[in-house]
């Protein structure tokens, strides 16, 4: 049995190759999660202009602002009461009311998250 050999790898084979992907992993890792925000930021810029337009056409139609998302969502103007992709729920929004001689609630919403969008601008501020 002396012509049998083992076969495998050697620790230092397996080292070398964990290296080579742990320094992989160091330049694709932080391009994923930046991508992961600005698609977050993205999709609340693009949730804000569809119910800023349904609170429109609510206005144009009815004479008035609506009350609340919720009558938005029941007289059908959007499908559903959307969620803050950033705060990942559909119960922080800042809901703006109109001037005082204008009848209704909500006149215009913004985001309820705390912090800086990547552009440096507030997300309470879009």
């Amino acid at each position: 049995m002396q012509g049998r050999f083992l076969r495998g790898f050697t620790l230092v084979e397996l080292l070398v190759v964990m290296a080579i992907l742990m320094l992989l992993l160091t330049v694709a890792a932080p391009k994923y999660f930046n991508g992961i925000e600005r698609a977050k930021e993205s999709a609340l810029k693009q949730t804000l202009v569809v119910v800023r337009d349904a609170i429109d056409k609510f206005h144009v139609d009815n004479a008035r602002y609506p009350d609340s998302l919720e009558e938005l969502a029941e007289r059908k103007y959007i499908r559903a009461i959307p969620i803050d992709p950033i705060t990942e729920s559909s119960e922080t929004w800042q809901l703006v009311a109109p001037e005082e001689e204008m009848p209704g609630e909500l006149y215009d919403l913004h985001s309820g998250a705390e912090g800086q969008a990547s552009d440096g601008s507030l997300y309470a501020e879009w």
